[in-house]
């Protein structure tokens, strides 16, 4: 059985969604973010940053959102949450979810926390900054989406659908005057997909147990 080491809407929050996509046996196991349980010996021994998620699996235990989401996409590829290794769509899924697992979200995370970077005195400037970047990476993921391919449409969920959605959901959290919010309704294409990926039981459940409302990922739009 899978044992997920999670905290309500964090990054975990994919990965759950992906378990519950394929509907694998799994166990939850909270993680205070508050208490210090990040930095004990035992976390720290499955995830060495002490970050969230770590997912224990029969094989050893996975860190990195981007890499446990993969790993469950090949492992069990019946659910076509990625092409396949060796499938002719491979190279175009990997570029764009690499792309975004290198991209987008280690940007997203100095918006929030910009003072992992610097003092607070340069705290805003570092977060605008941010923001301008991930501003600048939504067309090309725009136009990605527009072709509508197996691995990023409204037709099918993907683990490069729910990856993004996660990322788009906290970006659109932030007040309207901040000047951070990225609204996910401008930019159609990935809109649709965050639209019928919200309506998936696996995203339902979690977002019921999470508190992320009944539309979770365009809510805020």
């Amino acid at each position: 059985m899978y044992v997920l080491h999670y905290s309500p809407d964090s990054a975990s929050m994919a990965v759950r969604m992906v378990l519950e996509e394929l509907n694998l046996p799994h166990r939850l196991q909270l993680v205070n973010r508050e208490d210090g349980s990040r930095d004990s010996a035992a976390y720290r021994a499955m995830q060495p940053l002490g970050l969230i998620p770590a997912l224990e699996t029969p094989e050893g235990v996975m860190f990195e959102t981007a890499a446990i989401l993969l790993w469950l996409a090949d492992r069990h590829p019946q659910a076509r949450l990625a092409p396949a290794p060796g499938d002719a769509a491979r190279g175009d899924f990997l570029k764009w979810f690499f792309y975004t697992s290198t991209n987008l979200h280690p940007t997203l995370l100095q918006v929030f926390y910009p003072h992992r970077l610097i003092g607070p005195e340069a705290a805003d400037a570092v977060a605008q900054a941010a923001h301008a970047r991930f501003v600048s990476y939504l067309p090309a993921l725009e136009a990605a989406a527009a072709a509508a391919p197996d691995w990023l449409s409204p037709h099918r969920p993907t683990i490069l659908g729910y990856y993004l959605a996660m990322l788009l959901r906290w970006m659109g959290s932030f007040a309207p005057d901040s000047g951070l919010r990225i609204d996910p309704a401008d930019y159609p294409a990935l809109h649709r997909v965050l639209a019928a990926l919200e309506t998936r039981p696996a995203a339902q459940s979690v977002g019921r147990h999470e508190g992320l409302g009944p539309l979770p990922f365009t809510a805020s739009t």
